[in-house]
């Protein structure tokens, strides 16, 4: 029972068996290939407008590069508090823009609101030279805890954002789990609702290291391909990145993979939901359950096979732990926790 990460999990065989065909013969490298123009020209019909795309093994790399595009040194970032940008990665956007600074916002279940940005947009002072200045807006869908930004809360933040003449960026490591929540075209969720570029994820979601940078107005993505290259991120052999999120998006295999993801979190969230002593933090929305429970019962938990994360130390013998369910994740695994749970 690995409800550990999304990432816990292997590769959906679809995206192995591209690999496995993709080796054969050769092609040319550094994304000159067939393969690679195929993705870029997939993903304009996904999202139904000019775009440009790069493909970068990582999430960290996706989110650094594209920020470092959009804000210059002397920028500011702003996500919400406990965003991936300011919290998992290192310093990694920081470093690629060469010193912007990286502004958090305390949100509500994840999510920013536009009253919170509103305040934070306040304290700064265009032209001051004391001050970094806000150049970039970044929003996380699905959000850190789980829960999803609606097309209206997107479209309020976006508008709200450029109105100070800041670029809006989307980390979407968890897009395809936000999408399959929504049930709306990718372009309304997108560029449509005012986002400038995305960082699109597959890893989380069944691909080995494949996402993709997606820049709506081409003639953002300016010099991305030299800090890509710079960065270490333009793959000799990127077909076999290409490859995988070429198969991710045939046949909407990555709908399909997000929404086996979100129904198995919903089934986990209703059979944990009246057990004593548990509660749910947060909407379930996509694939995250986050629970206050006793102590005493995470540990029988992971004494019965349970592996999760504490999301924060234990405190008054209670704790607080994440459950991340992914494309792959077995349903009985899920019967087998609420089971143990419930005794």
């Amino acid at each position: 029972m690995n409800f550990l990460s999304d990432n816990a999990y292997g590769a959906l065989p679809e995206i192995v068996a591209a690999l496995s065909s993709a080796a054969a013969g050769t092609a040319s490298s550094y994304g000159g290939d067939d393969i690679t123009a195929r993705v870029e020209s997939r993903l304009a019909e996904i999202f139904e407008t000019k775009l440009r795309a790069f493909a970068v093994i990582s999430g960290t790399a996706a989110n650094a590069l594209a920020l470092a595009t959009l804000c210059p040194p002397h920028g500011a970032v702003l996500c919400e508090a406990q965003a991936h940008i300011a919290v998992d990665e290192c310093g990694a956007p920081e470093f690629f823009t060469h010193g912007a600074k990286l502004i958090g916002i305390e949100g509500h279940h994840g999510k920013l609101t536009p009253a919170s940005l509103e305040t934070t947009l306040a304290r700064f002072h265009q032209g001051f030279v004391h001050q970094a200045q806000p150049a970039v807006l970044s929003l996380t869908q699905s959000t850190e805890m789980g829960t999803v930004y609606s097309l209206a809360e997107i479209a309020a933040l976006a508008k709200l954002a450029k109105a100070h003449g800041l670029k809006v960026h989307m980390d979407g490591a968890r897009f395809a789990n936000a999408m399959a929540r929504l049930g709306i075209s990718p372009a309304e969720a997108t560029w449509k609702a005012g986002i400038d570029v995305l960082s699109f994820g597959a890893t989380k979601n069944g691909a080995l290291g494949a996402e993709a940078v997606i820049f709506f107005d081409p003639a953002l993505a300016g010099d991305f391909e030299y800090r890509r290259k710079k960065s270490g991120h333009l793959i000799s052999k990127m077909r076999f990145v290409s490859a995988q999120l070429e198969a991710y998006l045939t046949d909407d295999l990555w709908l399909k993979a997000a929404r086996h993801a979100n129904g198995l979190a919903q089934h986990l969230a209703e059979g944990v939901q009246g057990i004593a002593g548990v509660e749910i933090l947060y909407p379930v929305e996509a694939n995250e359950v986050f629970l206050r429970l006793p102590t005493t019962l995470a540990e029988a938990l992971r004494s019965g096979g349970a592996r999760f994360y504490d999301w924060s130390p234990p405190e008054n013998a209670k704790s607080t732990i994440r459950l991340v369910t992914s494309f792959a994740t077995p349903p009985e695994d899920v019967a087998r926790f609420v089971e143990l749970a419930s005794k």
